[in-house]
C-alpha cells in the first residue's frame, strides 16, 4: 500500500464534483485525490503552493551560498566604497 503525504483524501470523482469546496475544507492542508484507492495527485490552495515554493526558493538560495562560502573565492571590499 502506498503512503499518502497528506491527512485528507478525497476521491477523483469527489474532486471533480467540488474541487473549490474541497480544497477550502481543507484549510490550506494538502488533499490527496485518489483513483482507485491510490493518490493520482495532490490538491493544495494558492497560498500554501506559494509558500513552499518561497521555501524551495530560500533552499536553492542557502545551496549556492553554502558552495560559495566552500569555494572560498572572496572579493575584499569596503562597505563605504559601495
Amino acid at each position: 500500500m502506498e503512503s499518502l503525504k497528506a491527512d485528507l483524501s478525497a476521491s477523483v470523482t469527489e474532486f471533480k464534483r467540488s474541487p473549490t469546496r474541497l480544497i477550502e475544507q481543507a484549510g490550506g492542508r494538502p488533499l490527496a485525490v485518489l483513483v482507485n484507492n491510490r493518490p493520482a495527485f495532490y490538491a493544495l490552495s494558492a497560498e500554501t503552493f506559494e509558500r513552499i515554493a518561497d521555501l524551495l526558493d530560500d533552499l536553492e538560495l542557502a545551496e549556492t551560498a553554502q558552495q560559495r562560502l566552500a569555494e572560498g573565492d572572496f572579493v575584499e571590499t569596503d562597505l563605504g566604497e559601495l
